[in-house]
């Protein structure tokens, strides 16, 4: 049987790699969709607000769905609520919306 500790580790090298997995296709797409409407967010401070947009939406989707999967079998798992969810995605649209017009 592991340890609370191994599964722990395991956990965090899991939340990394979505980090890095999920949050580089997430760029990706949001830097694709700039580019098709002809808009370039490079050499502005608009890639720190759609970097912490996707931090923010890859929260929500591993706080309601990840989590239940990994390997951490410990207490204390529980889904935010609808409220806290849309609100946040919400931010994180607007936040990307917004992201082109800061310099």
């Amino acid at each position: 049987m592991e340890s609370i500790e191994s599964r722990a580790i395991l956990e965090f090298i899991r939340i990394i790699g979505i980090l890095l997995f999920l949050g580089g296709l997430m760029g990706a797409f949001v830097k694709l969709k700039y580019a098709s409407f002809g808009i370039t967010v490079d050499n502005t401070n608009g890639p720190w607000l759609v970097g912490f947009s996707i931090l923010i939406l890859l929260f929500v989707l591993y706080r309601n769905k990840l989590q239940f999967s990994g390997f951490y079998k410990g207490s204390g798992k529980v889904k935010l609520s609808k409220k806290v969810s849309m609100s946040l995605i919400s931010c994180s649209v607007i936040m990307i919306i917004l992201a082109p017009f800061f310099n």
